[in-house]
């Protein structure tokens, strides 16, 4: 036995596994498109029964005949009811394992750690996309390829059991080209699905950076890497699709070769004129259900087989959405009755990788309602201490406390805490939406008020109130505009703790002014930290720390 490659070893242990726990999410919709596949099988017997009967009966009379092909219509409109539900249960599934996949994925990219830029984007994308095929088209087809043959051929050999035996001999090396096919298959729909990665990974990359690609005049260079990812998933998609035509070539040879041995000896069975004795005599109507099952004892098989590639591609898709990291889940709240102090106690942050200690035993004091201003130069850690509080920064060494409750029990203070940062996240939507993230349950009255407070009136007037336009760079907004839309955020989360990161950096005077104006109104009745460089700023607190 060959020993497996890096790749196989990673798909049992992580990306198998990973799936199989995604499978857990969308179980009863796995087993209905299972179900439904299976009842096909007496589509396919009362629709070959049928026109057996019918066509044995037309011998006779065609009014002895009408009911069975009747039986045969029905079954016929039957099994066409049953492929629509079986698909649309399969759907459902898909949709559903795509949605709790995203949601994990999506979050995961928050955590510390966490990839970033178009690799984020293709694992959150294309990489659960990948999924679909694998939970609507391969798992329902991978039980009922195990069952529904089975039966069909024990439904055959109620008319013939030697018909049942000759589909039950070809069975075997049509599995066996199945197995062959899909062991050829796998490492090119891998290489394939990677080689889409990297072409997405790389174009969104580019995008990003089109302004710097166009500043130093590199669209030549960046062309020609494209178009060179391109290519190389053009080669890879063309080594699929041969793997692929010839597997299915197999598979129709053996599915045909399956089916003219049972029509020749069903002929010559009927002719009498077979050369070797046999236990059984056919009639017209037994060798009719006889061939007409033939065909469907193949046909269960033929859909997994046409699903393989699903599968594969959802395999490499669950290796890079099973690596990234899992968020840590979401910090409780502290039921804090009052602004608490937060007490740094010997605090060292350090992170991987044998960096220097950012810090190595701080010790530090935020007074209770009050306002405590961290000032020095830049790469000093005061952007690191904030992110403690959050839990975005490791605690190494040491305790940080508010009020009674430690950072090192609860994780993260998140939950108590209102956060306004140098660069605030935006969404594409309206203002009111990037308002209502620091509180999705406030009233539009209540959004307008925070607005206005954090000194965003002339932008409300100018631009049509609380709907208008933001897109996620921040089009149209100014660089006081945006800190200020994060001061808004801060005061509509009613936390205890405001935790503000250079709010006024890049302001002129008249602008910073107005900015600490806004942000003594936030940090009224809370315990608040601000990492600054202003002077200005830092006068107004009843604490200056220098680092």
């Amino acid at each position: 036995m060959t020993a497996r490659t890096p790749v196989e070893t990673e798909i049992l242990t992580l990306a198998r596994p990973w799936l199989r726990s995604l499978n857990r999410t969308t179980a009863a919709f796995g087993r209905a498109a299972t179900a439904w596949r299976l009842a096909d099988v007496v589509g396919a017997a009362g629709f070959a029964a049928g026109l057996a009967f019918g066509i044995d009966a037309l011998t006779r009379s065609l009014a002895e005949a009408l009911p069975f092909l009747a039986l045969a219509l029905v079954s016929a409109l039957a099994r066409g009811f049953l492929a629509a539900r079986a698909a649309r249960a399969g759907a459902e599934a898909a949709a559903r394992a795509k949605a709790h996949a995203r949601r994990e994925a999506a979050a995961s990219l928050l955590a510390p750690g966490a990839p970033r830029g178009g690799a984020a984007v293709t694992a959150v994308m294309d990489g659960v996309e990948a999924l679909d095929g694998h939970f609507s088209r391969f798992a329902p087809a991978r039980t009922a390829s195990a069952v529904a043959p089975l039966l069909l051929i024990g439904l055959t050999a109620v008319a013939s059991p030697v018909c049942a035996g000759i589909q039950l001999f070809t069975l075997l090396p049509f599995i066996a080209a199945m197995a062959l096919a899909g062991m050829a298959a796998a490492d090119a729909s891998r290489r394939q699905f990677l080689a889409l990665e990297r072409l997405s990974t790389l174009f969104l990359d580019r995008v990003r950076a089109l302004p710097v690609v166009l500043a130093f005049q590199a669209e030549n260079r960046v062309t020609a890497g494209l178009g060179q990812a391109a290519h190389d998933l053009s080669r890879r998609t063309q080594a699929v699709l041969r793997v692929a035509f010839f597997s299915s070539a197999a598979l129709e040879f053996f599915a045909a070769l399956s089916v003219a041995l049972a029509a020749v000896y069903c002929g010559f069975n009927l002719l009498r004129l077979l050369p070797f004795p046999v236990p059984e005599t056919l009639d017209l109507k037994r060798a009719f259900f006889a061939l007409a099952l033939a065909p469907e004892v193949y046909a269960p098989m033929r859909r997994l087989a046409a699903a393989y590639h699903d599968r594969q591609a959802a395999e490499s898709a669950a290796l890079t959405l099973a690596r990234l990291p899992v968020l840590a889940p979401a910090a409780a709240p502290l039921e804090l009755a009052s602004a608490p102090e937060i007490r740094f106690e010997g605090v060292t942050v350090a992170y991987p990788g044998g960096e220097a200690a950012v810090f190595d035993g701080l010790d530090l004091v935020a007074p209770a309602g009050k306002i405590t201003a961290l000032l020095g130069p830049s790469g000093c850690g005061k952007t690191t201490l904030l992110n403690l509080l959050t839990g975005l920064a490791p605690l190494t060494a040491g305790e940080v406390r508010a009020g009674e409750t430690r950072l090192s029990a609860a994780g993260s203070f998140a939950a108590d805490l209102a956060w306004a940062g140098q660069s605030p996240l935006l969404l594409a939507g309206t203002l009111a939406d990037n308002l209502a993230l620091a509180r999705p349950d406030a009233s539009r009255d209540e959004l307008e008020a925070a607005a206005r407070r954090a000194g965003l009136s002339d932008l409300l007037d100018r631009r049509g109130g609380l709907d208008a336009p933001v897109d996620e760079r921040g089009g149209g907004l100014s660089g006081g505009e945006r800190r200020r839309l994060g001061i808004a955020r801060a005061l509509l989360k009613p936390a205890p703790i405001l935790l503000l990161d250079e709010p006024t950096a890049d302001l002129d005077a008249q602008a910073e002014a107005a900015m600490i104006a806004a942000i003594r109104h936030a940090a009224a009745g809370r315990t608040t930290l601000i990492a600054t460089h202003s002077e200005a700023l830092a006068a107004v607190a009843d604490k200056v720390v220098r680092l």
